[in-house]
Order: structure tokens, then C-alpha cells, then sequence
């Protein structure tokens, strides 16, 4: 991780203060921002693609996706 990509203090003590449930909606918000971003980003190089293939696509990445 890169120094400008540290969390801040402040960033963290709000983290901290999440409930386990807050803590798995946040994760699970950012997951489908991330797809709906991906799914934008493919249907800006593919315009001919249907919604069918957007997904399929989108679902293929996430399956394939490595940390």
C-alpha cells in the first residue's frame, strides 16, 4: 500500500466503531459499486454488447478475480 493510501486516523477510528453488521454492508455496498462500475467501464468498449453479455462478462471477472 502505497503512504498516500494509508488510512488516516480519523478514517480509522470510524472504522473501528462499525458494528460487524455496519462493517458487512459497507463490504457488501462496495462490491456491487465496484461491479456497477465494471459493467460501465465494459459497456463503454463494448456499446454492441447486450445487457445479457454485460453480465455474463462482468460475472466471469469477478469469478476470475485475484487479490
Amino acid at each position: 500500500m502505497l503512504p498516500d493510501e494509508q488510512p488516516g486516523m480519523d478514517q480509522l477510528r470510524v472504522l473501528k466503531a462499525l458494528t460487524p453488521e455496519q462493517r458487512w454492508q459497507a463490504a457488501r455496498d462496495l462490491y456491487w459499486s465496484v461491479r456497477r462500475l465494471k459493467s460501465a467501464y465494459l459497456r463503454s468498449l463494448h456499446p454492441e454488447w447486450s445487457p445479457a453479455e454485460l453480465e455474463a462478462e462482468v460475472r466471469r471477472l469477478f469469478l476470475c478475480a485475484r487479490s
